[in-house]
């Protein structure tokens, strides 16, 4: 299965690159959420503003990256720039990440794994809420390509429930995104994965 994580967003509410903040281990808030998800993902792209570079985000050379000058129409013109680069896939799902969740646990990303197919949306659901990443059958990348602007796939959950499947999962890291400086300040920053990250360049 291919993962889309998404980090092309101006973190207006944190008051600075979020990207970049440091967790308590020393890594930045994204490179702790792209090794997280590399270590389970046979592909992972990371879809970043235009014009900037591996380089400027401290991620490692072997990480595929899509620089997507839409990043300023919003989360949907993102999220429909990176499900084209990875039409050619073969896998039957992918998974849509945020570059600012790095609790979430590897067993998580299994479980969405095991229940996805191509037929249906898949998401955790953790203390009755749910959460991310969310997964979406090949059946519904179309739809997700034709997104734009702020908007992301929650209308398109709603449109297909006949195919959405609640997965209970005992993990709060699914919820657990950062908005705000305190948002770090309040949690502990995850162990690093001793898995080499597997993406192909």
């Amino acid at each position: 299965m291919a993962g889309l994580l998404l980090a092309a967003g101006a973190a207006r509410r944190f008051g600075a690159d979020k990207r970049r903040a440091r967790l308590a281990d020393g890594r930045t808030l994204l490179e702790a959420s792209l090794a997280n998800a590399a270590a389970t993902f046979d592909e992972l792209l990371v879809v970043i503003r235009a014009g900037e570079t591996l380089d400027d985000l401290h991620l490692p050379p072997q990480v595929r990256v899509l620089c997507t000058p839409h990043a300023e129409r919003g989360l949907g013109a993102s999220l429909a720039a990176g499900v084209a680069a990875l039409s050619a896939h073969p896998g039957d799902a992918l998974a849509v990440l945020l570059g600012d969740m790095p609790w979430i646990r590897p067993q998580t990303y299994a479980q969405l794994i095991g229940a996805a197919d191509d037929q249906r949306i898949v998401q955790p659901w953790h203390a009755d809420r749910p959460g991310h990443p969310v997964v979406f059958g090949r059946a519904f990348w179309p739809a997700l390509c034709a997104l734009d602007g702020d908007e992301g796939a929650r209308r398109l959950i709603s449109r297909d429930a006949g195919h959405y499947l609640r997965l209970s999962v005992d993990d709060p890291g699914i919820l657990q995104d950062v908005d705000h400086p305190t948002d770090l300040d309040e949690r502990m920053a995850p162990a690093a994965p001793s898995t080499r990250l597997p993406v192909r360049s």
